[in-house]
């Protein structure tokens, strides 16, 4: 199966000369679902992971199924503020400001194994704060999986050698 098949491009979305990459109608195909997380547990279970961490929110839709496919932990890392108790925080520089992303302090052990998850990569500064985060946190980051990636932002480049799956790329 094709999964760039069921990948719709929105054009001008969020804003004029942006081509969205929107994951909703593969989402709504059950076959094309369940391919794409058949096809990510292959490679996440190789890492045996302890934990499967999804980055708000697209990557919770895939860091949940995985993680109940392989039986393992998953925990999430959301925006300031939106997590109960105790967080660990961090603080990256946008294109414009900064922005800040969390854990719930108990969420990881020193010495963890996890694994990344979100839908898209593509300039990588989120997913870069998010492995800084873990790592901060003493998670061994083994490898970074996400459904798309933009190749031509070159995110992968900032994310210190970690692995990089992505079941679909686009190369402009």
């Amino acid at each position: 199966m094709n999964l760039k098949d069921h990948i719709r491009e929105v054009p001008d979305y969020p804003k004029p000369g942006i081509l969205f990459y929107d994951i909703s109608t593969l989402l709504a195909h059950a076959e094309a679902w369940h391919e794409t997380i058949e096809q990510l547990a292959l490679v996440i279970e190789k890492e045996k992971p302890d934990v499967l961490a999804g980055i708000e929110s697209r990557g919770f839709l895939l860091a949940a199924p995985l993680a109940m496919r392989l039986g393992m932990g998953f925990m999430m890392i959301r925006k300031k503020g939106k997590l109960p108790g105790k967080t660990i925080p961090f603080t990256y520089d946008l294109e414009y400001g900064t922005d800040t992303i969390e854990i719930q302090e108990d969420a990881i052990k020193p010495g963890q194994r996890v694994v990344m998850l979100d839908d898209l990569l593509a300039t990588g500064g989120t997913m870069e704060a998010a492995v800084a985060l873990m790592q901060q946190a003493g998670a061994d980051v083994r490898r970074i999986a996400c459904i798309i990636e933009l190749n031509f932002l070159k995110g992968r480049e900032k994310l210190g050698g970690i692995p990089v799956t992505s079941l679909i790329q686009y190369d402009d």
